[in-house]
């Protein structure tokens, strides 16, 4: 997953190795002194800072003694020790401090603070170009390209870094808390949203032919059933005969409920007949499935917004397959155009080596991912969730 991106990034990351320390670090012995000594007084002038100087000693002894910073010291210093260790040993403490409630921040990857060296910005450029070739590659939308580099750039240029870090650590650590920025308008609690909506609660999956929106379709069905809740199918795309006898198998297997009628039936009334089942047999759930031809077909489009205005869906979705990359990107702008998706389901995520859809459609309409596909099985369906992601473009897994 993500193998030809993750690759490229260590790539870029190793070329900190190469980086001359003096050329990217500033001296500080330079930024030190920027009052100069007034003129005829020179000696004078010296003298007379060292006397006023001197009783000022004693009040910044004093501030720190009342702010403790013996008791924050502490806290960075097992952060230091995290570079003497193997990158499997550092996924495991970091994996404890999740289980303890601590989740891993941008502030605390990054280690930024008092004392340290500063960064040049001159010498960095060379790495955010390579990282814009890098993400461009890998289907990531330009807008998206550009955030991050700027996200990247705000880390390192100007901050203070702990010596103990090399600046491949510096680097790596900085391209991930940007991502993991770009990375956080894409969670949606679905299984919460569900628990609040009244009943029957109708989703709808809109997306074109070959994205696997059936499969997710009985995915969701499937982790509907395991809470406890009753679910209906509607076979909505009577375009395509086989559509509906695919869903039909999903729905014997899982044992649920289908409303379908024969081959080129108006999916409207499909849909209305579902949600009157669902009302009159108190099912929890309506699925809605849609025809899926391409996102250029007005005919296609005319036929979702009639859906929309009869069955009044609480939830749309959007089905994309990840391996599409911009193009999936692309048809999500145009179904959101027309009925306004509400969030996102990303298949064959297991076999994407760029992950640039991933990184980018949420971003670019704004709408979170839900959910992402990693396998043919009922119970290969994963929430989506920000660390999931940063785990596997940057851990070792």
């Amino acid at each position: 997953m993500f193998d030809s991106l993750k690759s490229k990034m260590k790539g870029l990351f190793s070329k900190g190795k190469k980086l001359n320390e003096e050329q990217v670090y500033r001296t500080e012995e330079a930024e030190q002194p920027p009052a100069p000594p007034v003129p005829e007084k020179g000696p004078e002038a010296t003298h007379a800072p060292v006397e006023t100087e001197t009783p000022e000693v004693p009040q910044r002894t004093e501030e720190p003694v009342v702010s403790q910073p013996t008791i924050q010291q502490p806290e960075p210093e097992p952060v230091r020790e995290e570079p003497k260790l193997s990158r499997k040993e550092m996924l495991k403490l970091k994996k404890q401090e999740r289980k303890e409630g601590k989740k891993p921040s941008a502030s605390t990857d990054v280690p930024v603070g008092d004392s340290g060296k500063r960064i040049k910005e001159d010498p960095l450029n060379e790495i955010l170009d390579e990282l814009e070739i890098i993400l461009l590659e890998a289907d990531v939308a330009y807008p998206v390209v550009e955030e991050i580099k700027a996200g990247v750039r705000e880390n390192l240029v100007g901050r203070k870094y702990d010596r103990s870090y090399s600046l491949e650590e510096v680097v790596e650590m900085a391209v991930r808390d940007a991502v993991r920025d770009v990375l956080k308008i894409n969670e949606f609690d679905f299984d919460g949203w569900l628990a609040g909506q009244e009943r029957p609660t109708v989703i709808m999956f809109v997306g074109i032919n070959g994205t696997g929106k059936t499969t997710a379709i009985a995915k969701i069905a499937n982790r509907i059933m395991n809470n406890g809740q009753t679910v209906v199918l509607a076979a909505c795309d009577t375009f395509r005969a086989g559509a509906i006898e695919q869903l039909t198998i999903h729905s014997e297997r899982l044992g649920c409920k289908i409303v379908k009628q024969d081959h080129d039936a108006d999916p409207s009334a499909v849909a209305y007949d579902a949600i009157e089942h669902a009302r009159s047999k108190r099912k929890d759930v309506v699925l809605i499935d849609t025809a899926g031809r391409m996102q250029t077909n007005s005919n296609l489009i005319e036929e979702m917004k009639k859906i929309v205005r009869i069955a009044k869906p609480d939830l749309k979705v959007f089905v994309g397959d990840s391996l599409a990359g911009n193009d999936a990107i692309e048809q999500a702008r145009v179904f959101d155009k027309a009925i306004g998706i509400d969030t996102i389901i990303l298949t064959k995520i297991d076999t994407d080596a760029k992950g640039g859809a991933a990184l980018s459609i949420a971003h670019t309409i704004n709408k979170p991912i839900a959910f992402v596909c990693n396998g043919q099985e009922y119970g290969d369906i994963v929430k989506f969730d920000t660390e999931w992601m940063i785990q596997r473009l940057f851990g070792d897994e």
